[in-house]
C-alpha cells in the first residue's frame, strides 16, 4: 500500500512533503528563509495538507470521526480526547475528499476511512434521525453539550449531512465498494426527520430536542446567522421535508431578515440583518459553515445576493482589523480575521462587536473565495512571520494574540475543516460542485425560491 501511495503522489506533493519534513520544527528565522524557495501555490498546498491531517492522522481512531478538539500540550478540559463532533465531522469528510483529489491519500484509503465512519454513524445515538453535537467516539453515545442539550442537534446534523451528500455524489458512480458507501450515506440522509424539529408543526425549525428535556433549549432557528444550510437541507429532504412557509416565516422572520436600510460600514452594505450584530455583521464563520457545499457564487433569493453579501461581510471584518480601533498589536492588512474560536479566556465569538485582540487564522483562510488577495497576504504573514509560534502538526493554531503574547497549540475541528474546504473551493470549486449536483438540493432551493 505504501508503494502504491508513493507512486500516486505528484511532483508538487513530494516538494511539499520535503518542506514539511524540514519545516516541522524550524524556528522563525529558518521558516523565513523558505520565503524565496516556496511559491504561493506550494504554500497553499502545504497549508491544505497540514490542516487536512487533523481529520486524517488526528481523527478519533475507533470511529474515524473528527475530534472536537486537539491540544498539542495535552491541556484538555474534562479529558475529552475521545469526544467527537458531528458538525466538525461533516467538515472533515469534505476535507477527506480534498485529500483524495490532491493525492494526499489514495482513493482506496479514503473509501476505507469513510466506510468505517459511516458504520459508526449508523450505530451512534440519533434522535429522530438527528445526531447530537458531541458523541463519545468509542461508544457512539451522546455527551451532553450543556445541561439541557443532551439530544439531537439539528444544525450540527445539517453540517454533517452537507458533507455526507458530497461523499455520496463523489462515489455514487464508482466501483462496488464506492457505490455501497454512497448507498449507506443516502440511507442516513433519508432518515433525518427535519420536520420533527418544527416543534409540533410550527413554521420554524428548532435547534434541539431530547427525549427527557424535550424542547427545553427553546431555540428557534431565525436568521441571519450560520444556520441557512439547515433550512436548505430540510426543504430538500425527500422523506421529511418542510414547506417554503417554514423558511419564509421562520428563518426569514416574515421578511424582517432583510436589511432595507442604506447603511454601509467601510463602504459595504449587508443585505441581511445579522442577529445581534447589525452594524459589522457576525463572526466570519457565518459566511463559511453554510457555504462549504452550498455555492454562493450565483445564489440569490428575495432577501439577498449571497455572494455579494458574503464578500461584503468579509471585507467589513477585514477593514475593521485594518482600522484597528482598539489598537491591538499585529492587526492590519496582513493580519486580520475575527471569528468564533479559542481566546485568551478560553473561547469567544470574536467579531468587530466582540474584539478580544485575538486573530483566528481560519477567518482569513476560509475566506479565500471572497478575498483571495487579502487572504493570501494573511496566510503568508501567518506562515513566514509567525510560523514558529502558530504553525504546527495540523496547520495553524486555532487562535493567537501578538498583543497578549498568547500562542496556544490548540485546534478545533469546526475551524480547521473550513480552511481545507474553502481553500479548495477557491482552487477548483470541488465541494460546491459536488453538493450542488445533488438533485434534492436543487429541488430544495427551487422550493424556497432561490436562483443559482
Amino acid at each position: 500500500m505504501k508503494a502504491q501511495k508513493t507512486t500516486r503522489i505528484n511532483f508538487l506533493l513530494l516538494i511539499v512533503m520535503i518542506v514539511l519534513a524540514s519545516c516541522g520544527t524550524k524556528k522563525q528565522n529558518d521558516i523565513a528563509e523558505t520565503k524565496s524557495t516556496i511559491s504561493d501555490d506550494s504554500l497553499f498546498t502545504l497549508v491544505q495538507y497540514k490542516t487536512f491531517q487533523y481529520f486524517w492522522d488526528g481523527a478519533e481512531p475507533n470511529s474515524g470521526a473528527a475530534r472536537e478538539r486537539f491540544h498539542v500540550d495535552n491541556d484538555y478540559p474534562d479529558n475529552d480526547k475521545h469526544i467527537v463532533t458531528s458538525g466538525g465531522t461533516g467538515f472533515g469528510v469534505m476535507a477527506i475528499l480534498v485529500g483524495i483529489e490532491r493525492k494526499f491519500i489514495t482513493r482506496e484509503e479514503g473509501v476505507a476511512h469513510l466506510t468505517k465512519l459511516v458504520g459508526f454513524l449508523e450505530k451512534a445515538d440519533r434522535f429522530h434521525g438527528v445526531w447530537p453535537h458531541w458523541m463519545n467516539g468509542e461508544t457512539g453515545k451522546v455527551k451532553p453539550f450543556s445541561q439541557n442539550d443532551n439530544g439531537g442537534d439539528l444544525v450540527e446534523t445539517a453540517y454533517l449531512v452537507q458533507g455526507l451528500l458530497c461523499v455520496r455524489q463523489y462515489f455514487q458512480n464508482g466501483n462496488d465498494a464506492e457505490k455501497m458507501l454512497a448507498a449507506r450515506v443516502d440511507k442516513l440522509w433519508r432518515e433525518v426527520e427535519w420536520d420533527w424539529y418544527r416543534n409540533g408543526g410550527k413554521n420554524v425549525l428548532y435547534w434541539h430536542w431530547s427525549p427527557d428535556k424535550q424542547w427545553a433549549m427553546n431555540f428557534p432557528l431565525e436568521g441571519y446567522n450560520e444556520c441557512l444550510i439547515t433550512y436548505v437541507l430540510a426543504a430538500a429532504s425527500p422523506t421529511h421535508g418542510i414547506s417554503a412557509e417554514c423558511y419564509h416565516e421562520g428563518w426569514a422572520r416574515g421578511g424582517k431578515i432583510k436589511n432595507d436600510t442604506t447603511h454601509q460600514q467601510y463602504g459595504y452594505h449587508l443585505d441581511l440583518i445579522h442577529n445581534g450584530a447589525p452594524q459589522f455583521g457576525g463572526p466570519l464563520f457565518w459566511s463559511h459553515y453554510s457555504f462549504l457545499g452550498l455555492d454562493p457564487r450565483r445564489l440569490k433569493d428575495q432577501y439577498a445576493d449571497y455572494w455579494q453579501h458574503n464578500v461584503n461581510h468579509t471585507l467589513i471584518n477585514y477593514e475593521y482589523c485594518v482600522k484597528n480601533p482598539l489598537n491591538f498589536k499585529d492587526y492590519g492588512e496582513n493580519s486580520w480575521g475575527l471569528t468564533a474560536g479559542y481566546s485568551v479566556n478560553f473561547y469567544a465569538a470574536h467579531s468587530p462587536n466582540e474584539d478580544k485582540g485575538v486573530i483566528s487564522p481560519t477567518a482569513a483562510l476560509s475566506s479565500f473565495p471572497y478575498t483571495p488577495e487579502q487572504s493570501m497576504r494573511a496566510m503568508k504573514h501567518f506562515y513566514f512571520d509567525l510560523g514558529d509560534k502558530i504553525f504546527g502538526q495540523y496547520g495553524f493554531y486555532d487562535g493567537f494574540s501578538v498583543h497578549y503574547e498568547w500562542y496556544k497549540p490548540w485546534y478545533l475541528a469546526i475551524d480547521q475543516g473550513p480552511i481545507v474546504v474553502m481553500m479548495e473551493n477557491q482552487r477548483s470549486g470541488l465541494l460546491w460542485n459536488l453538493f450542488m449536483s445533488a438533485p434534492e438540493v436543487q429541488s430544495g432551493l427551487d422550493k424556497l425560491g432561490f436562483t443559482y
